[in-house]
């Protein structure tokens, strides 16, 4: 065990944050630390930390055990040093080796004849070498430009960087360091997606344990292997990723109503007997062991949910025309960096949009320049009944910070009542006395949420939504999912959140060498494009790279005048017959490929549930047909690689 709770009771005055708590980590553990927003997830990380003491219980942790936490605290820290410098703090004693060794280098040039110079020189390359130091400098650059940055930012000072790429430093100070356990505080904020991706990978070969809190379903699903859930101030621990604890707690939860519900039965009818009988003497006996025994009975609780399941949702009071924006020859550039070059766009009635790409490459630019708020070089083309309304950060300066949070929504002219703009509120976190709380006593975090409140509860039939989760927990992203799912108008987003992408986008939009790119399909379908591609011009490059000498003839008879165009004629229609088959059946592949995959899903799903191992015949079922889908996909992806390289030969012909 690297560290541990042991009937911990942690309170904060008189607020109760946890009771009665048990948690062991174990190493090479990937654990989930999950709970609605202000249920103290932070809080229990100090505690491990030893931020924090318990009220009451016991904080354990073995003696050699090396804690790293990394949460929004440390952008306190400053300095005049590059990120470089900083992220290499985490290699302490080497940068002192280094210092010695050069030290002593020096004076052994003067006294070359010193052996005891010469061995303490020569321990401390020793020492150096054990400890890797050599590649210090390889290491950490790898880890920042991994995280996003970019080889001509290593040596900036960093105190020139917004909090979200501070944080990145930090975070590449700790993995640096390897410490046994890692305590992660909501390390994807801020992040784009490529980086999220290089952490997810960095962190699943880790060598030691990892604890994170996160919002992030795509990222704890792929990351851990354990939740970790802080509900009603328990732990309730379930072993597996977040889509396996979201089937987990639903049947924990009937479970537990049903036990609820039987007691109650059982307890009314002994009630129901105690009353009948305690006055009679012949039945006074029984009726006293009755009582006893519900004394003694160990009440089961009923299934509270903590937060309801509040709706929200839009109305829209014009429809547009089939054409809602359209961007022709748009360029857009910040001194020497280049946003969009000469590009063209066009949003159309019902088109749903996540605008995706690195950060840097200019999404909330572009999202920007689509609702008239930037200027670039040009045109925006509005359409016929438009009526937008643009969430985004800088809009928090558009709020009256005199105003209460509920007067501040009132004046939407929504027409909704007080009633139900609390109910609304409730959905963004505000509940109770909250939403009396004036403006400019909120958070950045809260005054994000007063602000994508006042858009949804606008009539607007065209949304340009910039990072809408970045302040919601879960339940809340979930539903405002569900909202922007049955929304009848069009809607354009940035998002670094995979999973609210891929559950409300049906068009991807991707800035790619200064041109936005459109991909017709949802988040998942594009992921799986873009690996095929990728996979298709590996395939291609290394087989185009022992044929490399044949093509040369080819390329010598191309420069000479062809003879005549006649003869080429059949040769291109066989090609062109050729080309269409290949096209159709490149695009059976594609829909068989996507079958599968679903299959495969359901099939791990099934594989991970221990209910298919209490039953022999079940178990066997699911492995036989999980081995042959897996092989079916592996064939169906290898076709597919031929055939798209069939095509590309074609086109090249035609």
């Amino acid at each position: 065990m690297l560290a541990g709770l042991q009937n911990v009771t942690f309170e904060f005055g008189a607020r109760v944050i946890v009771k009665n708590a048990t948690w062991h980590i174990q190493p090479n553990e990937r654990i989930g630390l999950i709970g609605y927003n202000g249920t103290g997830k932070s809080t229990l990380l100090k505690l491990f930390a030893g931020d924090y003491l318990p009220s009451e219980g016991t904080m354990e942790r073995s003696r050699s055990t090396t804690i790293g936490y990394l949460h929004q605290d440390l952008l306190s820290f400053d300095t005049n040093g590059s990120i470089l410098e900083v992220a290499m703090t985490a290699f302490e004693r080497v940068l002192q080796l280094e210092k010695e060794i050069d030290e002593l280098g020096k004076r052994l040039e003067k006294d070359h004849e010193n052996n005891d110079l010469l061995i303490q020189y020569t321990d401390a390359l020793h020492e150096m070498d054990t400890l890797d130091g050599y590649t210090i400098h390889h290491r950490t650059e790898e880890i920042l430009q991994g995280l996003g940055f970019a080889n001509a930012d290593l040596q900036r000072p960093f105190r020139e960087f917004s909090g979200g790429w501070r944080m990145r430093v930090l975070l590449a100070k700790m993995i640096l360091q390897k410490p046994d356990l890692l305590l992660l505080d909501e390390p994807t904020n801020h992040m784009d997606l490529p980086s999220i991706e290089w952490l997810e990978k960095y962190l699943q070969h880790y060598q030691g344990s990892v604890v994170i809190v996160s919002h992030d379903k795509y990222f704890l699903n792929r990351m851990v292997t354990k939740i970790v859930e802080l509900y009603q101030k328990e732990l309730h621990i379930y072993n597996g990723n977040y889509s396996f604890y979201e089937t987990e707690k639903v049947q924990r939860v009937e479970l537990q109503q049903r036990a609820f519900e039987n007691q109650q039965d059982y307890i009314r009818q002994q009630e129901r007997f105690i009353e009948r009988f305690r006055a009679k003497a012949s039945k006074a006996a029984a009726a006293q062991s009755a009582m006893k025994r519900l004394e003694k009975i160990d009440r089961i609780e009923d299934v509270e949910i903590e937060r309801p399941n509040i709706k929200i949702n839009f109305r829209v009071d014009k429809t547009p025309g089939r054409i809602l924006a359209t961007l022709k020859h748009a360029t857009k550039s910040f001194g020497p960096i280049h946003i969009v070059e000469n590009t063209t766009a066009e949003i159309d009635r019902g088109d749903k949009i996540a605008l995706i790409g690195a950060n840097g490459k200019g999404k909330s630019t572009v999202l920007r320049m689509i609702a008239g708020a930037e200027p670039f070089a040009g045109e925006r083309v509005w359409g016929h009944n438009v009526e937008e309304s643009f969430y985004a950060q800088h809009q928090l300066e558009a709020l009256d910070v005199n105003n209460t949070v509920l007067e501040e929504m009132q004046l939407c002219g929504s027409q909704k009542t007080d009633l139900e703009l609390r109910v609304l509120l409730g959905c963004f976190l505000f509940s109770g006395d909250d939403v009396d709380k004036k403006i400019k006593v909120l958070s950045g975090g809260e005054k994000a949420r007063v602000a994508l409140a006042k858009t949804i509860v606008s009539k607007a039939n065209f949304l340009l939504l910039d990072e809408p989760t970045n302040h919601l927990d879960m339940h809340s992203c979930d539903l405002l999912i569900e909202a922007l799912n049955k929304y009848e108008g069009s809607f354009l987003l940035v998002s670094h959140d995979r999973y609210f992408i891929a559950k409300t986008a049906n068009k991807i939009w991707e800035i790619e060498d200064q041109q936005i790119r459109e991909f017709k399909g949802t988040y998942e379908e594009w992921v799986d494009w873009k690996e095929r591609n990728v996979a298709a011009k590996a395939a291609q490059a290394q087989t185009a790279q022992p044929a490399a000498p044949p093509p040369t003839p080819k390329k010598e008879e191309q420069v000479k005048p062809a003879p005549a165009p006649a003869p080429a004629a059949p040769i291109n229609k066989e090609a062109k017959k050729e080309l269409q088959k290949q096209q159709r059946l490149f695009q059976e592949l594609e829909q068989k490929i996507a079958t599968l995959n679903r299959q495969k899903d359901q099939l791990e799903a099934s594989l991970a549930d221990p209910a298919t191992y209490s039953d022999k015949n079940k178990f066997v079922k699911a492995e036989t047909d999980y081995k042959k889908t897996s092989d079916d996909l592996a064939n169906a992806n290898r076709q597919y690689e031929q055939v798209f390289e069939k095509i590309m030969e074609l086109e090249k012909v035609l």
